[in-house]
C-alpha cells in the first residue's frame, strides 16, 4: 500500500510539475506578445505625430492661398469674405416627416354624430 501512494505521489508531483512548466511558457509568451505589441504601438504614434506634422505643414494658410491663386483658373476660388455667412435664421431647415397612420378612423356620418 505504501508503494501504491508514492507512485501516486510522484506521478502527482511530475503532473503538477508539467502543469507549472507548462504556464511558465504560455506567461513568457504573453509577455512577448504583450512586448511586440507596445512596441507596434509605439511605431503608430511616432507615424502618426510625423503624419499630423506633414498635415500641419500642407496646410499652412500662406500655402493654400499661393496654390489657390496658381490654380484660379481652374478652380475660381476666392477668399472668404464677412458678408459671405449667414444667421442661422436665414437655414432653412428640412420639415419633419409625419408619422404614418396606424389606425385609421372613419369620419363618413352625419354632422349630428359631431354635435
Amino acid at each position: 500500500m505504501r508503494g501504491l501512494l508514492y507512485v501516486t505521489s510522484a506521478l502527482v508531483v511530475m503532473g503538477l510539475a508539467f502543469w507549472a512548466y507548462h504556464q511558465n511558457y504560455m506567461t513568457q509568451e504573453s509577455v512577448r506578445e504583450t512586448r511586440d505589441l507596445q512596441r507596434e504601438i509605439g511605431q503608430m504614434r511616432e507615424a502618426l505625430g510625423v503624419l499630423r506634422a506633414e498635415w500641419a505643414y500642407l496646410n499652412r494658410p500662406d500655402r493654400l492661398r499661393e496654390l489657390a491663386e496658381i490654380n484660379y483658373d481652374r478652380l475660381g476660388l476666392l477668399p472668404l469674405r464677412p458678408d459671405q455667412f449667414g444667421l442661422i435664421d436665414q437655414v432653412a431647415f428640412p420639415l419633419p416627416d409625419l408619422p404614418p397612420i396606424l389606425v385609421p378612423v372613419d369620419v363618413i356620418g352625419t354632422r349630428e354624430a359631431f354635435q
